[in-house]
């Protein structure tokens, strides 16, 4: 989440009188993230997101993200539902940007997770492969494998103000995983951005996933292989393989994984890091100028990818065939 477009008191207040949610009481920016802007709403009713979607995202996709957040809620699953207007439409436009208004979850995402979150986050995010099962609008993974290299090349000339020698290693990285990458994994929705940023708990419980905004059809396990980077790694870069036991086992006990997956699992992983490096090289030399956001370390994911590379098979991440 973050905050790039600004909207007026005037603006938001008339925005907000197409939903029955009362009168503007207070509003204010949220500046976690990189994609949309976002403010946390306050009105007569209570607390709401508002999101504009910004130039990065692709208008035709909104009514996968939002109908897709309507079908998980309707099948019981805890994340922001859209709202519907007088007019019955879940999207409208404030400011000159398409936008909506969302729930506000109770809970507050975890700083340090522990065994029982990373427990809590594999099972909901099986829940949540399961409860997407029968939805019917596909979004193809325009940041799988087959999207790298053009966000390589993005970046490819200024990489070495990053690290020296980095175009480099990346580009020899790429070229193997699109010669193994596999094609015949189990599939489905899946959210592609399960950092713990997303994920919100109540004391241990999980109460809910949110910002549905990367969410796409692809394997099931390459969106385990990104938590797998996101949560199991402890800040001083050590990969801490108890956390993984514990996310795999809490997501087998909802979801089975098939042998495939598991053979799988190692390049997944790796393919999961050189997704978020590249995306996260091409924010830390585009950022706008005045944007409200802090761009991410790609490095950290260097160092991630690095870590993969050396792994053989899946029993290294505490995963028992």
């Amino acid at each position: 989440m973050a905050v790039y477009t600004d909207v007026s008191d005037e603006e938001l207040g008339a925005f907000i009188d197409r939903f029955n949610i009362g009168a503007l009481l207070s509003y204010k920016g949220i500046a976690e993230g990189v994609e949309n802007s976002n403010y946390l709403v306050h009105t007569e009713t209570g607390y709401y997101i508002l999101t504009l979607y910004e130039k990065r995202v692709n208008p035709d996709d909104l009514p996968f993200f939002l109908g897709l957040m309507q079908h998980l809620a309707g099948k019981g699953l805890n994340c922001p539902t859209p709202l519907i207007d007088r007019d019955g439409q879940m999207l409208g436009e404030l400011a000159g940007r398409p936008a909506a208004m969302v729930t506000f979850l109770d809970g507050m995402w975890v700083r340090k997770p522990q065994l029982v979150h990373c427990s809590e986050l594999g099972k909901g995010m099986a829940r949540m492969h399961l409860a997407g099962a029968d939805f019917e609008i596909k979004r193809p993974n325009s940041l799988s494998v087959d999207g790298w290299a053009p966000l390589l090349d993005a970046s490819r000339d200024r990489a070495h103000e990053v690290k020296a020698g980095l175009a480099e290693e990346l580009t020899a990285e790429l070229d193997e995983l699109q010669a193994l990458w596999p094609k015949d994994l189990p599939s489905g929705v899946i959210h592609a951005d399960l950092f713990p940023d997303n994920v919100f708990y109540l004391g241990k419980e999980l109460s809910g996933l949110i910002d549905f905004y990367f969410a796409c059809n692809d394997a099931f396990a390459y969106d385990v292989a990104i938590c797998i980077n996101a949560w199991c790694f402890e800040p001083d870069g050590m990969f801490n393989v108890t956390k993984a036991r514990a996310l795999l086992e809490g997501y087998r006990s909802v979801r089975p994984f098939s042998e495939l997956e598991f053979d799988n699992l190692p390049l997944l992983c790796r393919g999961a890091a050189l997704r978020f490096l590249l995306t996260r090289l091409y924010d830390w030399l585009s950022v706008p100028e005045g944007a409200l956001v802090v761009p991410k370390d790609p490095l950290e994911y260097l160092r991630k990818l690095r870590f993969h590379r050396g792994v053989s098979n899946a029993s290294a991440y505490g995963l028992d065939k």
